[in-house]
């Protein structure tokens, strides 16, 4: 069954259209990777997935809930949109951690403050310390245990963009959602934070994931779309997309993305 249903997405920004038509399916438990070059729309994709951004155009539903519906005025209201967000954990490029707080708070402080409103509307609620002892197994298993008190300055790119990562899974979202996680990190520390999605996708996790990183996208993800220009060129299988791609465009795209 899918998780994640986007219906005919369309995005513009005054006359430019970046998104026309983007229409794909999630199943639980599999990962797409969104590939395409600077410009294609990916990261606008995205944002409309998480509600950063409202479409011009076209359907959203998770669970086979709608979330957001074009020809919907009602699912447009933006004191909604914090929790449609819960349904999507985002990873950004470059972090966007909290600089005042610990790797462990920074983890923390979202999962607190949903738990205060959960009380508030009579919710089941959870303690500060259940709240912490999860966000340390979270640490832990990728690889953090040892920099719980540290600072987002006292730790390289790779240690930030994973505690990102924690951030995100935290939250215990539907779908977790990575925007080219690796592109503000150096060659020597990508690695590191592609280990930890690697093992995200072995675990089954639900995941959209940006990247350029296209020997990675044909190893983790289940699923491949090439946008280029807000249109879906070709989608398939990372053997068929990356491998054996049947368009022109995506040939000339996956050249120049070997020849980097």
């Amino acid at each position: 069954m899918a998780v994640l249903d986007v219906l005919n997405i369309a995005k513009q920004f005054g006359s430019t259209k970046v998104l026309k038509d983007v229409s794909f399916s999630l199943d639980q438990g599999r990962t797409i990777a969104i590939i395409g070059s600077s410009g294609s729309g990916k990261t606008t994709m995205l944002r409309c997935l998480n509600f950063f951004e409202r479409p011009n155009g076209g359907i959203i539903r998770v669970k086979g809930e709608t979330l957001f519906d074009a020809a919907d005025s009602s699912t447009w209201r933006e004191a909604d949109n914090r929790k449609k967000r819960l349904h999507f954990g985002f990873v950004f490029q470059s972090f966007n951690l909290f600089p005042q707080y610990t790797a462990l708070r920074n983890v923390t402080l979202a999962v607190e403050l949903l738990a205060k409103e959960h009380k508030k509307s009579g919710g089941a609620y959870r303690s500060k310390n259940e709240i912490e002892d999860d966000a340390l197994v979270i640490l832990d298993q990728i690889g953090l245990s040892d920099k719980v008190a540290l600072y987002p300055h006292q730790l390289s790119g790779g240690q930030q963009q994973r505690v990102a990562i924690a951030r995100a899974l935290a939250l215990n979202p539907d779908i977790l959602c990575f925007d080219e996680p690796t592109s503000a990190l150096d060659p020597e520390l990508t690695g590191e934070v592609l280990r930890v999605i690697r093992g995200l996708a072995e675990k089954k996790t639900t995941m959209v994931i940006v990247t350029h990183e296209m020997a990675f996208a044909r190893e983790v993800a289940d699923y491949v779309i090439f946008l280029d220009q807000g249109v879906i060129v070709e989608q398939g299988s990372p053997e068929d997309v990356i491998g054996n791609p049947q368009q022109e465009r995506t040939r000339q795209f996956l050249l120049q993305e070997l020849s980097h």
